[in-house]
């Protein structure tokens, strides 16, 4: 071999042993880098929060469980009745986090936090409206009766003054023109969870006191004198289950037989369909109108938790993870798209919504009908 050919011969192997050495440094770094990391996602201090059965299964997706270890903010959540949780405002053992399901669980949180100098921010990540879970047999004698109106194919609006008045007038099915497909004794009734426990029974109080009122009430005499005429579409009902699920696991699994009409959020009918890949033919939902939005608010008393609300709030995998356990978020749109292919039918844009009172007039008249019913 000539001198020139040695000479380049020795620069290729250097630059070949260069390269090797480069590469292996960047991939120790790498290596070092990614440790690091995984080091760091390791030994985040768990948030505490105190959560609403409604948002439990969220929090224990192993796809949530991961995004959040993966941006520092791992959780570790307590869950609690939502009208229980104002209780466990105690200055020295707060947790990060609330996340009750109600703007009234909520509020009297807040209130509660206020009292003991604690201060609270609040969003609301994902929202779902209260609604009336049916059978296509049931809304047609709804409609033939004038108590409802077809929104689209299978989606049913209900108009809650008419059916306040049905119930409170003790009509039975069998009264109602049309009632061939469903000509039974028993009384119109929509069931509900135990009222003095359950976040969505109060809200079906808040909904029939407007429809008997005619508007929100504000004021706490006419709202215990309402609570004590309205007691008796919970005490008709017989015995209620007292967890979220209770009457829809009675539609879902007993029919209607058992359950007509049960009041339920709108999340768990799409939770169920999305689970099973669709729902009976005979399952329809009935939208109050005016209904109630049911905002699962979070509340958080620290800076990570300020920085863990944004995040369950702009974080697209966590808002698609949300909308498969039947919420809905800011993008309609992708609501929509995830439910079509279950086959069931939901309103896109509801537009009926009142507030419910103030918690300190919706605790007067839960009072009414806890004493009411205990008689």
């Amino acid at each position: 071999m000539s001198k020139v050919g040695k000479v380049l011969l020795t620069l290729f192997l250097l630059a070949g042993f260069g390269a090797a050495l480069f590469f292996a440094m960047q991939g120790q770094k790498t290596e070092v880098a990614e440790k690091a990391r995984t080091e760091a996602i390791a030994s985040a201090t768990e948030l505490t929060g105190i959560i609403a059965l409604d948002v439990e299964p969220f929090f224990a997706d192993e796809r949530v469980r991961k995004v959040l270890a993966e941006q520092r903010l791992p959780v570790k959540v307590t869950r609690v009745g939502s009208r229980e949780m104002a209780g466990k405002v105690v200055p020295g053992s707060l947790p990060d986090f609330f996340f009750p399901s109600g703007v009234v669980a909520a509020n009297q949180i807040v209130d509660a936090a206020r009292k003991a100098n604690l201060p609270m921010t609040q969003s609301s990540p994902f929202h779902t409206p209260m609604v009336i879970a049916s059978w296509a047999p049931i809304a047609q004698i709804l409609v033939a009766n004038g108590m409802a109106k077809a929104l689209g194919d299978r989606i049913y609006g209900v108009d809650m003054i008419k059916l306040t008045r049905v119930m409170l007038d003790r009509k039975r099915w069998k009264d109602l023109q049309g009632a061939s497909a469903y000509d039974v004794s028993r009384g119109v009734l929509v069931s509900t969870t135990d009222v003095r426990r359950s976040n969505s029974a109060a809200m079906y109080l808040a909904l029939t006191s407007y429809a008997a009122h005619g508007d929100v009430l504000t004021d706490r005499a006419t709202a215990r004198t309402l609570a004590a005429k309205l007691a008796e579409l919970f005490k008709r009902q017989g015995y209620q289950e007292n967890y979220v699920n209770g009457n829809f696991d009675d539609y879902v699994s007993i029919g209607i037989g058992k359950t007509p009409m049960a009041f339920i959020y709108e999340n768990q009918l799409v939770s169920y369909a999305l689970a099973k890949k669709g729902v009976g033919a005979d399952m329809v939902l009935l939208y109050p109108q005016p209904t109630i939005v049911n905002k699962v608010v979070f509340l958080a008393g620290s800076e990570r938790a300020k920085a863990l609300a944004d995040l369950l709030a702009r974080n697209a995998e966590l808002q698609r993870i949300a909308v498969e356990y039947g919420f809905r978020i800011a993008d309609t749109g992708v609501f929509m798209q995830t439910v079509k292919p279950t086959g069931l039918a939901v309103e896109e844009r509801i537009t009926q919504v009142i507030d419910p009172p103030s918690y300190e007039v919706m605790a007067e008249m839960i009072d009414v009908v806890t004493q009411e019913m205990a008689q």
